[in-house]
């Protein structure tokens, strides 16, 4: 959204006034934070736009193991889960997803002894074994790994989660570099000038012009991402994310959160319960496998009625009981005091469910949905479903891939600038000049102090950027002439 005038690539005179040493200060972040974000932003808005539209390429891609035809009864969910066990006998059951509609298939999510993860399809009618899909080669799972962690697990994650921090500080400059410096002119400032002939006329009003429309749009996709991210999303999460103390009377936790479940990729429960403590099943005398346990109520609402078996069956039985949205699905216990949860992560965030459910008894030892979040977590999921393209169907998907648009024009306009502008067959990288004086960095440090509290990455980042920029590039000739 800058301006790419060479007069601004000069060394700056001392009589310069303090308003165009700022300037050129702010650009000269600009042009860094771009030089950083670019790469990143353009992976992002890319495997963006693959995942937005998982529900149509899934479609598309697996339909014949994921559509039926519906004939007569549905058969029990503990033989469709057999039926997908028999096919992988040395396979780990972690999870099973009920079929969302009649014409559709039973999913179930399998970890093999290789580490693979497979998602079997059975059709709920015969118990046949449509396919399966192995999660780490799926086009879709892909994408969503490489945009959340770019294949190379947390240190991606930190790196993902820096640069739409810098993002943040990339579109605050721009903004500040597009307002206009003198006269207020309408062509190049609110309708860009693609008609021109100049080649740097029509790249830069591209760049300017898209980054001033698409700046709510896309700080609103960086904002709303960050909630995933490792380190300052962890951080919120924590500091946000608190339920009633009663929800746990009588009810023993673990040390191992909710947020656990979301592994491999898959988005297992919502961002407002991750750091929601796993509740214990209870251990002592295992005939509660069939359900006789005084824990246990006759009342379906506060568990599986008395003398019912605890197995798949009456878990998803409990589950509609309790009013799960079709597309929830079962999670397994994991060793003698896991538990089943239930969890629904749909389009509307509203009906979201988080439950868990003693493997023994059947009682249900938490029960989370919209009404238990507090404000914050509520704003950050309606965020997160929008952010997906989720809540308010194609017309959804249609604005977030608008804002993906929006993202690779401004990279590529500001690359495309770049190479214009860029002092040729001189070695430097053409980045404008370091202006004079230390009084230019008193707002800079002012700017610093707030990023630093609120995005700690971008603030540590930011303050070892500047000792770099005035330390070292400032002192030696070389360097300078490089990066000048």
């Amino acid at each position: 959204m800058a301006s790419t005038s060479n007069s601004l690539v000069e060394v700056p005179s001392v009589l310069e006034s303090p308003t165009n040493r700022f300037y050129r200060t702010i650009w000269r972040w600009h042009f860094y934070a771009g030089l950083f974000v670019i790469p990143f932003m353009l992976i992002l808005a890319t495997t963006g736009i693959i995942y937005l539209f998982k529900p149509q390429l899934d479609a598309l891609m697996y339909h014949h193991q994921m559509f039926v035809q519906p004939t007569g009864v549905m058969q029990p969910y503990t033989q469709q889960l057999e039926a997908a066990q028999s096919a992988f006998p040395d396979a780990k059951v972690s999870k099973f997803a009920p079929n969302v509609a009649p014409n559709r298939s039973a999913e179930v999510t399998l970890m093999t002894s290789d580490e693979r993860t497979l998602t079997v399809f059975v059709n709920p009618y015969t118990d046949e074994v449509l396919g399966d899909r192995d999660e780490n080669k799926n086009l879709q799972s892909i994408a969503r790994k490489i945009h959340g962690e770019l294949m190379i697990g947390k240190f991606g994650d930190y790196l993902v989660e820096l640069a739409a921090c810098w993002g943040l500080v990339l579109l605050i400059t721009g903004l500040y570099l597009w307002l206009p410096r003198n006269r207020f002119k309408i062509f190049g400032t609110l309708i860009p000038r693609l008609w021109s002939k100049n080649k740097r006329v029509f790249w830069r009003d591209l760049h300017a012009v898209s980054g001033l429309y698409g700046t709510l749009l896309v700080a609103f996709l960086i904002l709303t991402g960050l909630p995933w991210s490792g380190f300052w999303g962890e951080t919120f999460a924590q500091v946000s994310s608190h339920f009633p103390a009663q929800l746990w009377d009588e009810v023993p936790q673990s040390q191992v959160l909710t947020g656990s479940l979301n592994q491999h990729g898959d988005h297992v429960v919502p961002w407002a319960v991750e750091q929601l403590p796993m509740p214990l099943s209870g251990t002592s005398g295992h005939e509660h496998h069939s359900g006789q346990s005084r824990a246990s109520s006759t009342a379906f609402p506060k568990g599986i009625p008395l003398g019912t078996p605890v197995n798949l069956d009456s878990v998803v039985a409990l589950a509609q009981a309790k009013g799960a949205f079709p597309g929830f699905s079962v999670s397994f216990p994991q060793g003698e005091t896991g538990v089943y949860t239930v969890s629904v992560f749909p389009d509307n965030p509203t009906q979201e469910m988080t439950m868990h459910i003693d493997q023994y008894s059947g009682k249900v030892l938490a029960d989370v949905q919209w009404q238990d979040y507090g404000l914050v977590p509520k704003v950050v999921e309606m965020g997160i479903a929008i952010h997906m393209g989720k809540y308010f169907g194609v017309g959804n998907q249609m604005l977030m891939l608008f804002a993906c648009l929006v993202v690779i024009v401004l990279c590529v306009s500001g690359i495309v600038m770049w190479w214009q502008r860029r002092p040729k067959q001189s070695g430097r990288i053409g980045a404008p000049a370091l202006p004079p004086y230390v009084q230019q960095w008193k707002v800079p440090i002012a700017i610093i102090a707030v990023l630093g509290i609120v995005f700690p990455l971008v603030g540590l980042s930011l303050v070892t950027v500047l000792l770099l920029d005035y330390l070292v590039l400032s002192r030696f000739p070389a360097l300078k002439r490089v990066f000048s």
